[in-house]
């Protein structure tokens, strides 16, 4: 088992593969003892496909798993957590708005807590992205019953177990937070840094940022307040 995965989602972003695989390993390879950079691609259209090949031929720290079509960004995290080996799972996006270096801001949190989500608190989006992510944010906080400031922040630091409890459906990676707690990890929010991106376009609008995950979080909501506690008395 290494120390750190790090984790990745990857549709059509062409260019910004060989600038992310840099910022990672320029961001990793003297901070921690070993390393992988799991990169899933999710039915990319584009270049992408050809390109992450090139990266495992160049490093063996790369290990890229290949979507046959598109199926969406729960499943490609989910099939990052899954296929990671790390006694550490880092999770990023690719299109390089989080910066991988601030993986160590979050990594003094743990052993104490179990899961470290990332918190954009100076965004560097549009004034649309920014009001539809706080509408996304509060209306999950709502029905759910949790407070996270930032659920959406790509930015994220969880132990093997955390990754190893989830049974992710269709839309939960909006949630990875809440279903940390819900299965009885500690978690805790820290400021990380946020930049404009420089390449490609964003794949995710309005729409499916503040409205998508209505039903969603109303079932996190649900199985929030359903989860089994016991103690059993000692003998």
């Amino acid at each position: 088992m290494v120390k750190l995965s790090v984790v990745a989602p990857i549709y059509n972003e062409e260019e910004n593969i060989k600038l992310l695989h840099e910022s990672i390993t320029n961001a990793v390879k003297e901070k921690v003892e070993s390393y992988e950079i799991v990169l899933v691609n999710d039915g990319s259209k584009d270049r992408s496909a050809l390109l992450l090949d090139e990266l495992v031929q160049q490093d063996p720290h790369v290990r890229v798993i290949h979507f046959e079509k598109n199926c969406g960004q729960t499943a490609a995290i989910y099939a990052g957590l899954k296929g990671s080996t790390g006694e550490l799972v880092a999770l990023i996006d690719a299109d390089l708005q989080t910066d991988p270096r601030d993986i160590f801001k979050l990594m003094p949190y743990i052993p104490n807590m179990d899961f470290v989500n990332g918190k954009r608190v100076r965004r560097r989006d549009t004034v649309v992205k920014k009001v539809s992510s706080r509408v996304g944010n509060g209306v999950r906080n709502w029905l759910t019953g949790d407070q996270i400031y930032d659920t959406g922040c790509p930015m994220k630091l969880m132990k093997r177990e955390v990754a190893d409890s989830y049974y992710l459906y269709e839309g939960q990676h909006r949630f990875l937070p809440t279903l940390a707690k819900i299965n009885g990890f500690k978690v805790v929010e820290v400021a990380v840094s946020h930049q404009e991106r420089q390449h490609g376009v964003s794949k995710y609008g309005v729409f499916n940022r503040a409205f998508v995950g209505l039903m969603d979080a109303i079932v996190i909501g649900w199985l929030r307040k359903r989860v089994i506690r016991y103690q059993i008395k000692g003998h």
